[in-house]
């Protein structure tokens, strides 16, 4: 079981209204919708999976990393190695 598993259906809601954003995104630029006015959009949509993906960093590091750690051993040096790396490709975003 996974860390956001008891949060599931709140980040598939966050996901499909981001999906919706980016439908959004993609009628105002066949629109010719003014060029800030998209911008502004793809920003909002962006930090909206940011929100998403921080969420679930947190529940990773709240579950998986703290029961491997809790646990020891190699499997716990994974785990902190694998939330290290995904907070890299957070920070680089």
């Amino acid at each position: 079981m996974h860390g956001y598993t008891s949060d599931k259906d709140a980040y598939l809601k966050r996901l499909r209204r981001i999906e919706g954003q980016i439908r959004g995104l993609q009628r105002m630029v066949e629109n010719d919708d003014y060029c800030i006015d998209v911008l502004t959009q793809i920003s909002a949509a962006t930090k909206a999976l940011q929100a998403v993906s921080l969420g679930l960093l947190d529940e990773h590091l709240k579950h998986c990393v703290a029961q491997a750690v809790a646990e020891g051993g190699p499997v716990a040096d994974e785990k902190l190695a694998e939330a290290s790396a995904a907070i890299g490709r957070l920070v680089k975003s």
